[in-house]
């Protein structure tokens, strides 16, 4: 690869993986306010790595926390700073991160077939649960007092089912779209 080929495709990169950055946090501005805010994060998320695949969808989810970490207010509510991280949805938010990175792991075991690039999504959303349902339940232990998994869940995980599974199928299907539509270097 030239000089010049690999410093375009280096440009290209850095667009896409700012477009994206830019996307989650647009997803993220629409919320419905609960314990744990209803967003479309998640499906920024899949969308990026949809769209451009684990390595640049995980450095786009990576740049949007970077990003929200240092003050940016593109969290939910508008909100940014690194006490947003610390606080009770702080583990949902670096979920993310663990999120794009499983859905990376599992695309470059298995490929980018349509069936592993829904169970991509699922796992990654699983694992988004998991540490974003740990870390809820440990910052709310210490600064309200002991929960219990069942209440937790209830409150952070359960009413979200339903909608982070449509969240995956309207990824999956704009994904697709996207990559037919629009040639990414």
């Amino acid at each position: 690869m030239s000089t010049v080929t690999a410093t375009k495709t280096r440009t290209y990169d850095m667009a896409y993986i700012a477009i994206f950055a830019v996307l989650i946090a647009i997803c993220s501005w629409i919320s419905i306010p609960m314990t744990v805010p209803f967003t479309l994060q998640t499906f920024g998320v899949f969308m990026a790595v949809g769209v451009l695949g684990g390595k640049r969808g995980s450095l786009a989810v990576l740049v949007y926390i970077l990003l929200g970490a240092i003050g940016v207010p593109v969290f939910a509510g508008f909100s940014g700073g690194f006490g947003i991280l610390l606080n009770n949805t702080g583990g949902y938010i670096i979920g993310f991160l663990f999120s794009a990175l499983a859905m990376w792991a599992i695309e470059s075991l298995w490929g980018k077939k349509p069936v592993v690039q829904i169970i991509s999504m699922v796992v990654g959303l699983l694992v988004c649960y998991a540490m974003g349902t740990i870390w809820f339940m440990v910052v709310y232990t210490r600064t309200t007092g002991a929960v219990g998994l069942g209440t937790v869940l209830g409150w952070c995980v359960i009413p979200f089912i339903i909608p982070d599974l449509v969240k995956i199928a309207l990824a999956f299907v704009l994904s697709r779209r996207v990559r037919k539509l629009v040639p990414l270097q």
